[in-house]
């Protein structure tokens, strides 16, 4: 197995990519904690629901007093959380950028802020920012989604050289999925996504199993040399 003995907190766990990712490494031998705003729950008793705010210090703060208490350490911090507000900049509120920007960039700054030093210390860890397809190429409609997931590659390659700092072990990457096939993602016209799967070398959109598969790679000892990289994880997408 390839996450024996590691214990990992995945944000956003509750559904779609982030479910999948706990489940992924928790049949790697993993003890997992999924974070979101509702407590999740799940079938195997080494998957554990956290309800945490990621935008919300004095919450973060709480857990990881209580993760070190019932585990002692975190090896693997996948930053999964986020979420969407779209439309043409010109119409744009400004609740809608400071919401996407709150929990999509602050977040992820938030939890690695408090994870990251405990991991410095421990001489080891991976952390890994779920990125987008959308923060490589832009998209219409969604300047701040973009804003936010070119962000968090830009903290990944920022943290890799931070954290490593006096020897630590501590690697740091982003994954930046396609469009995958998510349950939001099963409510979209087949009009609209046709076109996508046209631009896409591989014809289809991607499942929650492959971009689990990526991060599994990144949070495993199979990685050990690859720090402060973004995964392209997208079937070849042309934007």
């Amino acid at each position: 197995m390839r996450l024996s003995g590691k214990v990992a907190v995945v944000t956003g766990g509750a559904q779609g990519i982030g479910r999948s990712i706990c489940e992924t490494f928790e049949r790697e031998g993993a003890k997992v904690v999924a974070v979101d705003m509702q407590k999740a729950e799940f079938e195997s008793e080494n998957i554990t629901g956290y309800a945490l705010n990621v935008t919300d210090r004095t919450e973060i703060e709480a857990f990881f007093k209580f993760m070190m208490d019932e585990y002692g350490k975190i090896d693997v911090l996948v930053n999964n959380a986020g979420i969407t507000r779209d439309a043409l900049i010109h119409k744009m509120s400004e609740d809608m950028w400071d919401l996407v920007i709150d929990v999509n960039l602050k977040g992820v700054f938030n939890m690695a802020q408090v994870i990251g030093p405990q991991m410095m210390e421990q001489g080891s860890g991976s952390i890994i920012n779920i990125a987008s397809v959308v923060g490589e190429y832009g998209n219409v409609g969604q300047t701040n989604y973009a804003a936010t997931k070119a962000g968090v590659i830009g903290m990944a390659k920022t943290w890799a050289k931070e954290f490593a700092r006096k020897g630590a072990a501590v690697r740091v990457n982003s994954v930046a999925p396609g469009y995958v096939n998510t349950e939001m993602m099963k409510t979209v016209p087949d009009k609209v996504l046709d076109p996508i799967r046209e631009k896409t070398m591989l014809g289809r959109l991607g499942e929650p199993q492959e971009i689990a598969n990526a991060c599994l790679f990144l949070a495993s000892d199979e990685s050990s040399f690859i720090t402060g990289h973004n995964l392209s994880v997208n079937g070849g997408l042309r934007l």
